[in-house]
């Protein structure tokens, strides 16, 4: 199963921006496409996005540049390999770009390319891609992780918190989470409508409210939670996304919340993420600390790390390295992974093996500026990854994630097991989640990874 041809076109996100697609062409005339999304809030370490730079086409933001590398660098050098060899398909991408951030041939065209590879493969096999990269293995569905209100980047710093989630730890199978999900979401609606405080939707799909200050926004959202008729760490529980280093300033090593006009020491800061957790029922924080503020994360994993999930994102961006290197100073308990952040879908498999190894647990997760590409609802079944985080409950390009999700449980049939509150692989006991909350899953056989 040979690849024959591959050809790439611009196209554009949800927020309206240009990006890649890929097409590959097999022998047997089947393709696969791989659909590249962007993120807002970016940790310095990601591999190289390329972009044109050239003001007078979408403001800078064209990708012509990577298109044209695609067809006139990559295709050449890839035309008659072998589909089925992913890791040695990535392996020549990596040679031919020959950056350590893949800033020559751009991650983007990379990345699209690696995954129209591997759905052209899938294709061709005349199997789902979930199967296709885990085998029989591969049947575990992820506890999604729903945002109600968004801040930060992603909604203009309405509120200095980048994301508000609810995660529904009470249900036995993705079709009653999402129930649960809908129930409160629309709850949310409701009640801000009726307050006249909502001013807007973020680029997630979250809503976008007028709240002085983050207590405001927990009290809305257990009010939320209350008012569909569950019960706040019981049915429903809530995570959060800092993005801390949107906020943290290098020079003074000082954090700062722009909305509360606050500001905190990396001890302060930590112990404001202690009493949200505590307070609110939050089990599970992403990128409480800055990605520069090693010590921060060694604190707050030494305080927080046996009863919170807590995240890293920019701290790791889906780098095996820099994963091995958190994992050895125990920096965080879980790893976030998205595939733009490291740039090939062997590496990020890698990213994911690592994570699990070390007792972690990994997040698969979307960027703001997304496609309608299911992929990484098919990555997070094929590696039991346990967590899937989109975005909100709107938007299609976010729905076209969770509607995968649906039509792989049904089907998986019988054979499907929602991962629940234990893909969180903390202790419920001391955390914000309920005994009573979910229930735990039979252990699962490790990925099988395609060679």
């Amino acid at each position: 199963m040979t690849i024959r041809d591959i050809t790439a076109l611009q196209i554009f996100d949800s927020r309206g921006n240009p990006t890649v697609e890929a097409q590959v062409t097999l022998d047997d005339g089947t393709t696969g496409s791989g659909l590249v999304p962007s993120g807002a809030s970016r940790g310095q370490y990601e591999a190289w996005e390329l972009r044109d730079g050239d003001p007078s086409r979408y403001l800078g933001r064209s990708v012509s540049r990577a298109v044209a590398n695609i067809e006139t660098k990559i295709a050449p050098a890839l035309r008659g390999s072998n589909a089925l060899d992913q890791p040695g398909i990535d392996h020549k991408l990596t040679e031919l770009d020959g950056t350590p951030n893949k800033s020559r041939l751009g991650a983007n065209a990379i990345l699209a390319v690696s995954l129209a590879t591997a759905t052209a493969a899938a294709r061709s096999a005349r199997v789902p891609v979930y199967e296709y990269l885990g085998g029989a293995e591969a049947r575990m569905i992820p506890l999604p992780e729903i945002q109600i209100v968004g801040g930060g980047a992603h909604a203009n710093f309405r509120c200095d918190v980048q994301d508000f989630m609810i995660m529904p730890v009470g249900a036995a199978t993705a079709a009653e989470a999402f129930e649960i999900v809908f129930n409160v979401y629309h709850a949310a609606a409701r009640m801000l409508r009726d307050e006249g405080k909502l001013t807007g939707v973020a680029d997630e799909g979250g809503f976008w409210p007028d709240f002085p200050n983050h207590d405001s926004i927990f009290e809305f959202l257990h009010k939320s939670i209350e008012a569909a008729g569950y019960q706040p760490g019981r049915e429903v529980v809530l995570s959060l996304d800092i993005a801390a280093t949107e906020l943290y300033d290098t020079q003074t090593r000082r954090y700062r919340f722009h909305l509360e006009n606050r500001e905190f020491t990396s001890e302060s800061f930590a112990q404001l993420m202690a009493d949200w957790a505590r307070n609110w029922n939050v089990v599970s924080i992403e990128d409480p600390m800055a990605d520069s503020d090693t010590e921060g994360w060694s604190a707050i994993t030494a305080t927080l790390g046996n009863t919170t999930q807590l995240i890293g994102d920019d701290l790791f961006t889906t780098n095996p390295t820099r994963i091995r290197d958190g994992i050895e100073n125990h920096l965080a308990n879980a790893v976030l992974i998205k595939l733009n952040q490291i740039g090939t879908l062997t590496e990020t498999l890698e990213a994911i093996r690592l994570t699990k190894n070390a007792g972690w647990a990994p997040v698969i997760s979307a960027r703001s500026g997304e496609t309608e590409d299911p992929f990484i609802t098919h990555l997070a079944v094929a590696t039991n990854a346990g967590q899937l985080k989109v975005g909100s409950f709107s938007r299609s390009e976010r729905m076209a994630k969770w509607n995968e999700m649906l039509r792989i449980e049904r089907a998986l049939g019988s054979r499907a097991q929602f991962a629940g509150k234990q893909a969180l692989l903390i202790s419920g006991s001391a955390s914000g989640l309920s005994s009573a909350a979910g229930s735990k899953p039979e252990s699962l056989p490790p990925t099988r990874h395609p060679q």
